[in-house]
């Protein structure tokens, strides 16, 4: 029985079991191995600031190893030239195995991210769905697809690449492990993952659990370790044969720099500073709610958030008068607290980019509509807090331009469909806006023309599997996830012709 309790919830014994290991290493072909160095740093739980785990900061040679690992599981395990099926047998099983354990790795991402609970219990589920929708999809795809053309009996056929490398976020850690992983292992290439020095458990948990099911060995290799070591080992290494980053543009800038000089493809999902285009046929109270409920998921520290609201000018203070007041009865707490709407952000390197992007806003001339700054919570004072935050004026304000990552929105009145669309329009991220209107014509018209990867009407932050999800401009480049696309992405093409 587990004895140990934080926010009056007590620890699953499979938690406090998996958090007890005096050091967490990586997986690299189907074996624990730390850093050849001896290396470490320590994770900590954002609610309280307490060390959770001391995990194995991995180095150069380490990265080199599993990449090692990945291309033998690719050759010798037949890991790629499997069956769909048969590897869809491995596949499935994990997702089962993620499902029996659900609550063990929704406690573990909770504690590690700083995610209230059942917004980590979502990401596990997005995870098992994830891995089933791009199995399935594959035992449906043809691999040999005939090409009508004159002359010439023609095809393609396609074929998985390799070794295929993920560096993953801290803010959706598990979630975008199975966006990364899912499609690659479905079309049969091998995966080097990287989680976030800051989120590395739930990563290293699921590799656990793919030794256990019997996934071949170097399949699924995880090496945790700073951004700086690891990481831009990882960006280096030669012998991957494609790249995945989720993360800032400028760390994005940097591994697409390495992967070029090697001529690998990179996917890079990035940045983003979305807008809501609030029309004046809008439930305010609903529209104003969701709006609500939108930045203050897992703490505002999500990419394709609804950072600016466009207001029509007409419901502008209505509308921020109840957005106001929702606002404030947001209950902030410790991320297993049953009461808990809004956690803590991941660090306190993110709680003072926070605070500071309200100083820089309000001295750069911003409207302070509802003061942010640092939050307390009983019992957690280590914990990084802050409160939701609401600034206004000019859209030429440095804290409507950049990327806070935090609960704080930025409000502007618009007068017309015309003015909606161009200040929305008018930014260098280019990820996902939303339209709010009664007018579903018109939703569709505003929506269509936005210049981002993604367009939602009466809604915000709607990822879907099966629909497209990527950016544009600063948000990112290198095709999308969830979607067919993206598995097609994992296949390497070869055009096969015979004269006739």
């Amino acid at each position: 029985m587990s004895t140990r309790t934080i926010a009056g919830q007590a620890l699953l014994p499979e938690v406090e079991a998996f958090l007890s290991k005096d050091i967490h290493g990586a997986a690299i072909g189907g074996r624990e191995v730390f850093a050849s160095n001896g290396d470490t740093f320590d994770t900590h739980d954002p609610g309280t600031g307490e060390t959770l785990a001391t995990v194995a900061n991995m180095q150069p040679d380490d990265v080199e190893q599993a990449v090692a690992a990945a291309q033998e599981a690719f050759d010798k395990a037949d890991w790629a030239r499997l069956p769909a099926n048969e590897r869809g047998v491995h596949l499935m099983r994990l997702a089962d195995a993620v499902e029996q354990h659900r609550l063990v790795i929704t406690q573990i991402e909770s504690l590690d991210c700083g995610k209230i609970a059942a917004q980590a219990e979502e990401d596990v589920q997005n995870f098992i769905d994830t891995i089933r929708y791009f199995c399935n999809l594959a035992q449906g795809l043809s691999l040999d697809t005939a090409i009508p053309v004159a002359g010439h009996e023609a095809s393609v056929v396609r074929h998985a690449w390799g070794p295929c490398g993920f560096i993953v976020p801290w803010n959706f850690p598990f979630l975008l492990c199975g966006w990364g992983i899912g499609p690659a292992m479905a079309a049969g290439n091998t995966c080097v993952v990287k989680p976030a020095e800051d989120t590395p458990l739930s990563t290293l948990y699921v590799a656990h659990l793919a030794k256990e099911i019997g996934i071949p060995d170097g399949v699924i290799n995880v090496i945790p370790g700073v951004g700086e070591v690891t990481g831009a080992a990882l960006s280096k290494n030669r012998n991957l044969r494609r790249m995945s980053f989720t993360g800032s543009p400028e760390v994005g800038r940097m591994v697409a720099r390495e992967c070029g000089q090697n001529l690998i493809p990179v996917k890079l999902e990035l940045g983003g500073k979305g807008a809501a285009v609030v029309f004046d046929d809008v439930d305010i109270p609903d529209a104003a709610d969701k709006l609500a409920q939108a930045i203050t998921f897992h703490t505002g520290q999500v990419c394709c958030d609804a950072t600016r609201w466009l207001v029509q000018k007409s419901i502008y203070d209505d509308f921020v008068n109840t957005a106001v007041e929702r606002l404030k009865a947001v209950q902030i707490g410790h991320p297993l607290g049953q009461a808990t709407q809004m956690g803590p952000v991941v660090s306190d390197t993110q709680h003072k980019r926070v605070l500071g992007y309200l100083e820089k806003g309000t001295a750069a001339g911003a409207e302070t509509v509802l003061a942010g700054g640092a939050a307390k919570v009983e019992g957690c004072d280590g914990g990084h807090y802050v409160k939701p935050a609401l600034l206004a004026g000019t859209l030429d304000n440095l804290a409507a331009r950049e990327e806070i990552f935090g609960p704080v929105a930025y409000l502007a009145p618009f007068s017309d469909e015309s003015e909606g669309i161009r200040l929305a329009n008018d930014t260098d991220y280019g990820l996902a806006n939303s339209v709010w209107s009664s007018d579903l014509a018109r939703c569709k018209r505003v929506a269509s023309l936005f210049e981002a990867g993604n367009g939602w009407i009466n809604s915000h932050n709607v990822v879907v599997h099966g629909v497209p999800y990527a950016g544009v401009k600063k948000s990112g480049m290198g095709g999308g996830v969830v979607s067919l696309e993206t598995l097609l992405d994992y296949y390497r093409s070869i055009s096969v012709i015979r004269p006739l």
